[in-house]
Protein backbone atom coordinates (compact mmCIF):
# COMPACT_ATOMS: atom_id res chain seq x y z
CA UNK A 1 0.00 0.00 0.00
CA UNK A 2 3.12 2.23 0.98
CA UNK A 3 4.06 1.33 -2.45
CA UNK A 4 1.12 1.98 -4.24
CA UNK A 5 0.98 6.03 -2.55
CA UNK A 6 4.27 6.28 -3.21
CA UNK A 7 4.02 5.53 -6.63
CA UNK A 8 0.79 8.27 -6.95
CA UNK A 9 2.56 11.19 -5.48
CA UNK A 10 5.55 10.74 -7.27
CA UNK A 11 3.46 10.67 -10.58
CA UNK A 12 4.30 7.18 -11.44
CA UNK A 13 1.09 6.17 -13.04
CA UNK A 14 1.86 9.29 -15.14
CA UNK A 15 1.62 7.51 -18.81
CA UNK A 16 5.16 7.36 -20.88
CA UNK A 17 3.54 10.67 -22.93
CA UNK A 18 2.21 12.48 -20.76
CA UNK A 19 5.52 12.46 -19.11
CA UNK A 20 7.29 13.78 -22.64
CA UNK A 21 5.59 17.69 -21.90
CA UNK A 22 4.71 19.96 -18.93
CA UNK A 23 1.23 21.63 -18.02
CA UNK A 24 0.44 24.73 -20.19
CA UNK A 25 3.37 27.75 -19.47
CA UNK A 26 1.30 30.36 -20.59
CA UNK A 27 -1.76 28.97 -18.57
CA UNK A 28 0.89 28.74 -15.63
CA UNK A 29 1.91 32.81 -16.24
CA UNK A 30 -1.79 33.69 -15.77
CA UNK A 31 -2.09 32.07 -12.63
CA UNK A 32 1.38 33.61 -11.42
CA UNK A 33 0.51 36.72 -12.72
CA UNK A 34 -2.91 36.91 -10.68
CA UNK A 35 -0.53 35.45 -7.31
CA UNK A 36 1.43 39.10 -7.46
CA UNK A 37 -1.49 41.04 -8.61
CA UNK A 38 0.89 41.66 -11.95
CA UNK A 39 -0.93 42.73 -15.13
CA UNK A 40 -1.36 39.78 -17.34
CA UNK A 41 0.52 40.18 -20.82
CA UNK A 42 1.16 36.83 -20.77
CA UNK A 43 -2.37 35.00 -21.96
CA UNK A 44 -3.49 35.92 -25.39
CA UNK A 45 -6.93 37.07 -24.04
CA UNK A 46 -8.64 40.56 -24.18
CA UNK A 47 -9.47 42.61 -21.07
CA UNK A 48 -11.88 44.63 -23.05
CA UNK A 49 -15.89 43.77 -24.12
CA UNK A 50 -16.75 41.10 -26.81
CA UNK A 51 -18.67 43.30 -29.91
CA UNK A 52 -22.16 43.72 -28.42
CA UNK A 53 -23.83 42.08 -31.01
CA UNK A 54 -22.61 38.75 -30.52
CA UNK A 55 -23.20 39.01 -26.50
CA UNK A 56 -26.54 40.17 -27.54
CA UNK A 57 -26.93 37.32 -29.91
CA UNK A 58 -25.99 34.65 -27.34
CA UNK A 59 -28.47 35.64 -24.89
CA UNK A 60 -31.28 35.65 -27.34
CA UNK A 61 -30.17 32.13 -28.27
CA UNK A 62 -30.17 30.94 -24.22
CA UNK A 63 -33.92 32.75 -24.01
CA UNK A 64 -35.00 31.19 -27.33
CA UNK A 65 -33.71 27.46 -25.73
CA UNK A 66 -30.80 26.37 -27.95
CA UNK A 67 -29.57 25.01 -24.37
CA UNK A 68 -29.80 20.87 -25.45
CA UNK A 69 -27.13 18.92 -27.72
CA UNK A 70 -26.55 20.48 -31.58
CA UNK A 71 -25.95 18.16 -33.95
CA UNK A 72 -22.50 16.93 -33.22
CA UNK A 73 -20.22 18.31 -35.89
CA UNK A 74 -21.96 21.83 -35.70
CA UNK A 75 -25.47 23.35 -35.89
CA UNK A 76 -26.70 24.07 -39.66
CA UNK A 77 -26.86 27.82 -39.19
CA UNK A 78 -22.84 27.97 -38.11
CA UNK A 79 -21.78 25.62 -40.67
CA UNK A 80 -23.81 27.59 -43.53
CA UNK A 81 -22.50 30.89 -41.82
CA UNK A 82 -18.93 29.74 -42.15
CA UNK A 83 -18.86 28.50 -45.51
CA UNK A 84 -20.25 31.70 -46.32
CA UNK A 85 -17.48 33.99 -44.74
CA UNK A 86 -15.28 31.13 -46.54
CA UNK A 87 -16.86 32.01 -50.17
CA UNK A 88 -16.89 35.90 -48.80
CA UNK A 89 -13.43 36.09 -47.87
CA UNK A 90 -11.64 34.24 -50.43
CA UNK A 91 -13.89 32.88 -53.37
CA UNK A 92 -13.75 29.74 -51.92
CA UNK A 93 -16.97 27.46 -52.21
CA UNK A 94 -17.44 25.03 -49.95
CA UNK A 95 -19.82 22.30 -48.92
CA UNK A 96 -20.81 22.83 -44.91
CA UNK A 97 -22.64 19.36 -44.92
CA UNK A 98 -19.36 17.31 -45.58
CA UNK A 99 -15.77 19.84 -44.77
CA UNK A 100 -17.28 21.31 -41.90
CA UNK A 101 -16.65 19.98 -38.05
CA UNK A 102 -17.33 22.74 -35.19
CA UNK A 103 -15.46 21.90 -32.44
CA UNK A 104 -14.85 23.11 -28.55
CA UNK A 105 -12.24 25.74 -29.52
CA UNK A 106 -9.38 25.81 -32.33
CA UNK A 107 -7.35 23.95 -29.72
CA UNK A 108 -9.79 20.59 -30.02
CA UNK A 109 -9.77 21.44 -33.71
CA UNK A 110 -5.51 20.51 -33.24
CA UNK A 111 -6.19 17.43 -31.35
CA UNK A 112 -8.95 16.18 -33.07
CA UNK A 113 -7.27 16.63 -36.50
CA UNK A 114 -4.70 14.81 -35.74
CA UNK A 115 -5.99 12.21 -33.89
CA UNK A 116 -8.06 11.31 -36.99
CA UNK A 117 -4.76 11.77 -39.37
CA UNK A 118 -2.09 10.70 -38.29
CA UNK A 119 -0.42 7.26 -36.87
CA UNK A 120 1.87 6.00 -34.16
CA UNK A 121 5.62 6.75 -35.58
CA UNK A 122 4.38 8.74 -38.49
CA UNK A 123 6.08 12.49 -38.14
CA UNK A 124 5.15 15.95 -38.21
CA UNK A 125 6.65 18.96 -39.11
CA UNK A 126 6.21 21.85 -36.78
CA UNK A 127 7.98 24.94 -37.05
CA UNK A 128 10.27 26.34 -34.36
CA UNK A 129 9.31 28.47 -31.85
CA UNK A 130 5.91 27.24 -32.04
CA UNK A 131 2.21 27.89 -30.23
CA UNK A 132 2.96 24.98 -26.87
CA UNK A 133 0.34 22.95 -27.96
CA UNK A 134 1.27 21.48 -31.14
CA UNK A 135 4.47 19.25 -29.42
CA UNK A 136 2.04 17.95 -26.68
CA UNK A 137 -0.81 17.10 -29.66
CA UNK A 138 2.08 14.98 -31.91
CA UNK A 139 2.85 13.24 -28.83
CA UNK A 140 -0.51 12.09 -27.48
CA UNK A 141 -1.13 10.82 -31.28
CA UNK A 142 1.95 8.76 -30.71
CA UNK A 143 3.88 10.37 -33.58
CA UNK A 144 7.25 12.00 -33.60
CA UNK A 145 7.72 15.92 -34.05
CA UNK A 146 10.17 17.22 -36.37
CA UNK A 147 11.38 21.00 -35.83
CA UNK A 148 12.23 23.58 -38.35
CA UNK A 149 13.88 26.84 -36.95
CA UNK A 150 12.24 30.16 -37.94
CA UNK A 151 14.83 32.71 -37.31
CA UNK A 152 14.81 35.65 -35.76
CA UNK A 153 14.60 38.93 -36.43
CA UNK A 154 12.31 37.70 -39.94
CA UNK A 155 11.64 34.51 -38.29
CA UNK A 156 11.88 33.06 -42.18
CA UNK A 157 12.67 29.38 -42.10
CA UNK A 158 15.65 27.72 -43.87
CA UNK A 159 14.92 26.43 -47.38
CA UNK A 160 17.66 23.43 -47.13
CA UNK A 161 16.48 22.43 -43.44
CA UNK A 162 12.76 22.46 -44.50
CA UNK A 163 13.38 20.36 -47.51
CA UNK A 164 15.39 18.25 -45.49
CA UNK A 165 12.97 17.56 -42.96
CA UNK A 166 10.30 15.67 -45.50
CA UNK A 167 10.68 11.90 -45.34
CA UNK A 168 8.59 9.32 -46.47
CA UNK A 169 8.21 8.95 -42.59
CA UNK A 170 6.55 12.34 -42.78
CA UNK A 171 2.46 12.59 -42.51
CA UNK A 172 1.79 16.30 -42.03
CA UNK A 173 3.01 19.81 -41.48
CA UNK A 174 1.54 22.48 -38.97
CA UNK A 175 1.39 25.67 -40.30
CA UNK A 176 0.66 28.46 -38.19
CA UNK A 177 -0.29 31.48 -40.18
CA UNK A 178 -0.28 34.39 -38.45
CA UNK A 179 2.07 32.96 -36.32
CA UNK A 180 1.70 32.85 -32.18
CA UNK A 181 4.26 34.07 -30.50
CA UNK A 182 6.27 35.81 -33.45
CA UNK A 183 4.05 37.39 -35.54
CA UNK A 184 5.27 36.28 -38.73
CA UNK A 185 2.85 35.74 -41.34
CA UNK A 186 3.98 33.06 -43.89
CA UNK A 187 4.38 35.20 -47.90
CA UNK A 188 3.30 33.28 -50.88
CA UNK A 189 6.93 31.98 -51.91
CA UNK A 190 7.15 29.90 -48.33
CA UNK A 191 3.70 28.90 -49.07
CA UNK A 192 4.49 27.77 -52.37
CA UNK A 193 7.75 25.51 -51.16
CA UNK A 194 5.36 23.96 -48.17
CA UNK A 195 2.69 23.37 -51.27
CA UNK A 196 5.30 21.22 -53.41
CA UNK A 197 6.73 19.13 -50.82
CA UNK A 198 3.62 18.75 -49.40
CA UNK A 199 2.50 17.14 -52.72
CA UNK A 200 5.96 15.84 -53.71
CA UNK A 201 5.42 13.33 -50.71
CA UNK A 202 2.06 13.02 -50.23
CA UNK A 203 1.84 14.93 -46.99
CA UNK A 204 -1.20 16.67 -45.23
CA UNK A 205 -0.95 20.34 -44.36
CA UNK A 206 -2.64 21.69 -41.10
CA UNK A 207 -3.04 25.28 -41.37
CA UNK A 208 -4.00 26.92 -38.14
CA UNK A 209 -5.38 30.68 -38.96
CA UNK A 210 -7.05 31.48 -35.66
CA UNK A 211 -5.25 34.98 -35.95
CA UNK A 212 -6.12 35.19 -39.94
CA UNK A 213 -7.81 38.88 -39.71
CA UNK A 214 -5.17 40.16 -37.05
CA UNK A 215 -3.16 41.52 -40.13
CA UNK A 216 -0.53 44.58 -39.99
CA UNK A 217 1.20 47.20 -42.65
CA UNK A 218 -0.66 45.81 -45.69
CA UNK A 219 0.35 41.99 -44.88
CA UNK A 220 -2.04 39.24 -46.68
CA UNK A 221 -2.80 36.36 -45.19
CA UNK A 222 -2.85 33.70 -47.84
CA UNK A 223 -4.61 30.30 -46.90
CA UNK A 224 -2.50 27.33 -48.17
CA UNK A 225 -5.60 25.75 -48.76
CA UNK A 226 -6.04 28.07 -51.77
CA UNK A 227 -2.63 27.20 -53.69
CA UNK A 228 -2.75 24.78 -56.73
CA UNK A 229 -3.08 20.84 -55.38
CA UNK A 230 -3.57 22.04 -51.89
CA UNK A 231 -7.55 21.85 -51.82
CA UNK A 232 -7.75 18.19 -50.89
CA UNK A 233 -4.68 17.98 -48.62
CA UNK A 234 -5.16 20.74 -46.53
CA UNK A 235 -7.08 21.17 -43.12
CA UNK A 236 -7.48 24.76 -41.85
CA UNK A 237 -8.60 24.82 -38.09
CA UNK A 238 -10.15 28.56 -36.96
CA UNK A 239 -11.83 29.93 -34.37
CA UNK A 240 -13.91 32.76 -33.14
CA UNK A 241 -12.08 33.17 -30.26
CA UNK A 242 -9.66 36.00 -31.49
CA UNK A 243 -11.57 37.35 -34.64
CA UNK A 244 -14.88 38.08 -32.18
CA UNK A 245 -12.89 38.69 -28.54
CA UNK A 246 -14.80 35.91 -26.82
CA UNK A 247 -11.76 33.46 -26.31
CA UNK A 248 -13.44 31.82 -23.05
CA UNK A 249 -16.76 30.54 -25.72
CA UNK A 250 -14.40 27.88 -27.20
CA UNK A 251 -16.15 27.82 -30.72
CA UNK A 252 -13.46 26.61 -33.19
CA UNK A 253 -13.97 24.66 -36.58
CA UNK A 254 -11.97 22.31 -38.85
CA UNK A 255 -12.11 22.97 -42.66
CA UNK A 256 -11.42 20.05 -44.73
CA UNK A 257 -11.92 17.52 -47.45
CA UNK A 258 -15.29 15.21 -47.43
CA UNK A 259 -12.96 11.96 -46.61
CA UNK A 260 -10.95 14.17 -43.68
CA UNK A 261 -14.09 15.84 -42.14
CA UNK A 262 -15.66 12.35 -42.04
CA UNK A 263 -12.21 11.15 -39.81
CA UNK A 264 -11.93 14.49 -37.96
CA UNK A 265 -15.97 13.85 -36.76
CA UNK A 266 -15.74 10.81 -35.74
CA UNK A 267 -12.72 11.90 -33.32
CA UNK A 268 -14.52 14.72 -32.35
CA UNK A 269 -17.57 13.11 -31.51
CA UNK A 270 -16.08 11.25 -29.06
CA UNK A 271 -13.34 13.93 -27.57
CA UNK A 272 -16.29 16.38 -26.70
CA UNK A 273 -19.83 15.46 -27.98
CA UNK A 274 -20.22 18.74 -29.23
CA UNK A 275 -19.49 22.62 -28.52
CA UNK A 276 -21.82 24.95 -26.50
CA UNK A 277 -25.23 25.09 -28.59
CA UNK A 278 -26.14 28.56 -27.89
CA UNK A 279 -22.60 29.64 -28.44
CA UNK A 280 -23.10 28.74 -31.97
CA UNK A 281 -26.15 30.16 -32.29
CA UNK A 282 -24.51 33.49 -31.53
CA UNK A 283 -21.22 32.74 -33.48
CA UNK A 284 -23.30 32.03 -36.48
CA UNK A 285 -24.33 35.70 -36.42
CA UNK A 286 -20.80 36.73 -35.70
CA UNK A 287 -19.42 35.58 -39.38
CA UNK A 288 -22.32 37.95 -40.80
CA UNK A 289 -19.62 40.54 -40.24
CA UNK A 290 -17.38 41.46 -43.30
CA UNK A 291 -14.65 43.34 -44.26
CA UNK A 292 -15.05 46.90 -42.98
CA UNK A 293 -15.05 44.51 -39.33
CA UNK A 294 -11.98 42.72 -40.00
CA UNK A 295 -10.18 46.52 -41.28
CA UNK A 296 -11.44 47.80 -37.99
CA UNK A 297 -9.96 45.06 -35.71
CA UNK A 298 -6.84 45.23 -37.66
CA UNK A 299 -6.39 49.02 -36.92
CA UNK A 300 -7.29 48.38 -33.20
CA UNK A 301 -4.76 45.94 -32.85
CA UNK A 302 -2.50 48.28 -34.61
CA UNK A 303 -2.60 50.97 -32.57
CA UNK A 304 -1.78 48.90 -29.44
CA UNK A 305 0.70 47.02 -31.21
CA UNK A 306 3.07 50.73 -32.49
CA UNK A 307 2.34 51.74 -28.41
CA UNK A 308 3.50 48.86 -27.06
CA UNK A 309 6.52 48.26 -29.58
CA UNK A 310 7.33 52.13 -28.41
CA UNK A 311 6.81 51.20 -24.50
CA UNK A 312 8.91 48.43 -24.48
CA UNK A 313 11.77 49.39 -26.83
CA UNK A 314 12.12 52.58 -24.57
CA UNK A 315 13.20 50.73 -21.23
CA UNK A 316 15.52 48.87 -23.61
CA UNK A 317 13.49 45.65 -24.77
CA UNK A 318 15.24 44.42 -28.38
CA UNK A 319 11.87 43.52 -29.89
CA UNK A 320 10.48 42.00 -33.40
CA UNK A 321 7.69 43.84 -35.30
CA UNK A 322 4.93 41.69 -35.52
CA UNK A 323 3.37 41.15 -39.04
CA UNK A 324 0.15 39.62 -37.62
CA UNK A 325 -1.46 38.34 -34.43
CA UNK A 326 -0.96 39.79 -31.15
CA UNK A 327 1.92 39.22 -29.64
CA UNK A 328 5.60 40.90 -29.95
CA UNK A 329 8.81 38.57 -28.99
CA UNK A 330 11.61 40.30 -27.16
CA UNK A 331 15.11 39.76 -25.68
CA UNK A 332 16.30 40.00 -21.83
CA UNK A 333 20.06 40.26 -22.59
CA UNK A 334 19.85 44.26 -22.11
CA UNK A 335 18.84 43.69 -18.92
CA UNK A 336 21.38 41.40 -18.08
CA UNK A 337 19.50 38.21 -18.00
CA UNK A 338 20.28 34.69 -19.74
CA UNK A 339 17.16 32.61 -18.21
CA UNK A 340 13.43 33.42 -19.62
CA UNK A 341 11.89 31.77 -16.93
CA UNK A 342 14.00 33.44 -14.09
CA UNK A 343 13.31 36.93 -15.57
CA UNK A 344 9.46 35.98 -16.42
CA UNK A 345 9.02 35.40 -12.68
CA UNK A 346 10.47 38.41 -11.61
CA UNK A 347 8.88 40.45 -13.71
CA UNK A 348 5.77 39.44 -12.51
CA UNK A 349 6.45 39.11 -8.76
CA UNK A 350 9.01 42.20 -8.52
CA UNK A 351 8.27 44.85 -11.37
CA UNK A 352 4.12 43.39 -11.63
CA UNK A 353 3.79 42.27 -15.27
CA UNK A 354 3.87 38.83 -16.68
CA UNK A 355 5.30 37.54 -20.01
CA UNK A 356 5.40 34.23 -21.19
CA UNK A 357 8.92 32.68 -21.02
CA UNK A 358 10.19 32.25 -24.55
CA UNK A 359 11.73 28.62 -24.12
CA UNK A 360 8.08 27.59 -23.74
CA UNK A 361 8.20 27.94 -27.69
CA UNK A 362 11.09 25.45 -27.97
CA UNK A 363 11.38 21.93 -27.84
CA UNK A 364 12.91 20.93 -24.28
CA UNK A 365 16.40 20.23 -25.11
CA UNK A 366 16.65 23.71 -27.13
CA UNK A 367 18.49 26.91 -25.79
CA UNK A 368 16.80 29.35 -28.63
CA UNK A 369 14.29 31.02 -26.26
CA UNK A 370 16.58 31.48 -23.33
CA UNK A 371 16.74 34.97 -23.81
CA UNK A 372 13.42 35.33 -25.36
CA UNK A 373 10.09 36.54 -23.69
CA UNK A 374 6.63 36.80 -24.89
CA UNK A 375 4.20 40.15 -24.55
CA UNK A 376 0.54 39.96 -25.65
CA UNK A 377 -1.06 43.52 -26.74
CA UNK A 378 -4.46 41.95 -26.85
CA UNK A 379 -5.71 44.83 -23.99
CA UNK A 380 -6.98 48.15 -23.15
CA UNK A 381 -5.01 50.76 -23.51
CA UNK A 382 -5.26 52.11 -19.73
CA UNK A 383 -3.68 48.17 -19.25
CA UNK A 384 -0.91 48.42 -21.69
CA UNK A 385 -0.13 52.16 -19.77
CA UNK A 386 -0.23 50.81 -16.27
CA UNK A 387 2.28 48.04 -17.62
CA UNK A 388 4.79 50.30 -19.77
CA UNK A 389 4.48 52.58 -16.45
CA UNK A 390 5.59 49.46 -14.43
CA UNK A 391 8.18 48.34 -17.09
CA UNK A 392 9.84 51.66 -16.44
CA UNK A 393 11.71 50.11 -13.11
CA UNK A 394 13.69 47.97 -15.03
CA UNK A 395 17.32 48.71 -15.82
CA UNK A 396 19.26 47.99 -18.26
CA UNK A 397 22.45 46.38 -17.62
Amino acid sequence: MEDNIRNIREGGYASAKARQFTESVIREMSRIAAAHNAINLAQGFPDFPAPAAIKQAAVRAVNEDYNQYAITWGTKGLRDAIAAKVERDYGVVIDPESQLTVCCGATEGMIATLLATVNPGDEVIIFEPFYENYGADVILCGAVPRYVSLTPPAFNFNREELIAAFSDKTRAIIINTPNNPTGKVFNREELELIAQLCRKHDVLAINDEIYEHILYDNTEHIPLWTLPGMTDRTIAVNSVSKTFSVTGWRIGYVQASPAITASVRKVHDFLTVGAAAPLQVAAAEAFTSGLEYYAELAGFYSERRDYLLNALEKVGFSCVRPQGAYYIMTDITPFGWDDDVAFAKYLASEIGVAVVPGSSFFRPESNAGKTLVRFCFCKKFETLQAAADRLTKLTVK
